[in-house]
């Protein structure tokens, strides 16, 4: 007889047991209501977007990492002065390399000088006209002497560029960020323009701007920062509109329109920016420092028009010198030096020709030869260790 009972019969003497599924892995559908099915739907779609969004934002991070360490030259490590945590100073530069068909080095149109102190959570910025008579500083040969400070970069690049402003102002720099004047372009084009409240009417390289609001594209927008015989305040008006278009940028690039195009962005940033400033340097910056732009102190070097040998010149006086020199001493935690430098020692020589209440363009301000005169400069290099150069001569005849 056949020892095994078929599936019917064991069927039927076990039914008594009355087996049913696992309970524990499987899900009783019978209890749940529609309400649920949707909210666990709705958490699986929420899971699944913060998962992409992570990712995504994990080879945004990336990208720019890689981009601004391209741009900066250096492996990503943090400098020690940023990661303790102490004041620094950056020298922004705004070149104008490949503008209105220009192929050589070029000036620094813009010339800010920015300061911050996390631990009085304050921050300083001062913008630098760029004609201000200055001692050029960063010529190898030492063959260049007084003439616009934002020649210093076309003879010596951004090093020769924060050389000068160190010794202008006895302050050391200790970063500076390179801005081709092209980036601007294509950032504002990557954000899709930028509006902006046109202050007067005018006109600059086939470009017409209307008083009021405007819609301004990357070619517009060079147009309207770069324009500058034609404002009334000059140069000083010049350096609003440049803050005025940097902002929006800034802005908009903040935006989550403008980061789905984060691959411009950071294109534009590898090409166009040269720092010696780290991601790492910055994200450290983000973190840390960003609480000084609560208390941030504007300011600009304020100059005097005058013609030198045919040549136009905005000389500041020793007071304004000092008077910047001070402002960024102070947010360095620095003790306040008086500046004895060649500039300083110029309006000493001058102290006789010019009258500085006098609000019409100096006509009788000259230059003297380094060596000449009396008060020989010997300028404080301390903390800025800038060494004063020997047999120079002037250049406005060189740059006109």
């Amino acid at each position: 007889m056949d020892q095994h009972p078929n599936r019917e019969e064991y069927r039927r003497t076990h039914s008594s047991l009355n087996l049913k599924r696992n309970r524990t892995l499987a899900l009783d559908l019978t209890g749940l209501k529609t309400g649920n099915v949707l909210a666990r739907g709705l958490g699986l779609v929420l899971i699944l977007l913060v998962g992409i969004t992570l990712s995504w934002g994990a080879h945004f991070y990336f990208a720019l990492h890689n981009g601004i360490d391209r741009a900066s030259g250096s492996p990503g490590a943090t400098s020690a002065r940023i990661a303790s945590k102490q004041p620094i100073s950056v020298l922004i530069l705004g070149v104008d390399q490949g503008i209105e068909g220009r192929h050589d080095q070029g000036n620094s149109d813009t010339m800010i000088l920015a300061t911050a102190n996390p631990s009085k959570n304050t921050a300083t910025m001062t913008s630098i006209p760029r004609d201000t008579l200055a001692d050029i500083k960063g010529d190898p040969g030492n063959k260049y002497f007084m003439f616009r400070v934002n020649s210093a970069y076309q003879v010596g690049g951004n090093q020769g560029a924060v050389k000068t402003v160190e010794s202008l102002f006895n302050v050391p720099i200790y970063y500076y960020v390179e801005v081709n004047m092209k980036a601007l372009k294509s950032l504002v084009n990557a954000v899709g323009g930028v509006d902006v409240q046109v202050p007067f009417d005018f006109s600059y390289d086939w470009c017409d701007f209307h008083k009021g609001k405007q819609h301004l594209n990357g070619r517009h927008a060079v147009a309207y920062v770069r324009m500058r015989k034609e404002d009334p305040r000059g140069d000083y008006g010049r350096q609003l509109r440049q803050r005025q278009v940097i902002e929006t940028v800034a802005h908009k690039a903040m935006s989550v329109n403008t980061i789905s195009n984060y691959r411009k962005l950071v294109q534009i940033f590898a090409k166009y920016v040269k720092t010696n400033l780290s991601f790492n340097d910055m994200f450290f910056l983000a973190l840390n420092y960003r609480g000084t732009i609560k208390n941030l102190k504007s300011n600009y070097l304020q100059g005097h028009d005058a013609w030198i040998d045919g040549a136009s010149i905005q000389v500041a006086s020793t007071p304004a010198i000092q008077k910047i020199s001070n402002m960024v001493r102070k947010n360095l935690n620095l003790a306040k030096v008086t500046v004895n430098n060649e500039e300083t020692r110029q309006n000493e020589l001058n102290a006789n020709n010019v009258d500085w209440s006098n609000p019409e363009a100096f006509t009788t301000y000259r230059v003297y030869d380094q060596g000449t005169g009396e008060n020989d400069t010997k300028v404080d290099t301390t903390p800025a260790n800038n060494a004063n150069s020997t047999s120079k001569k002037g250049i406005f005849d060189i740059f006109k």
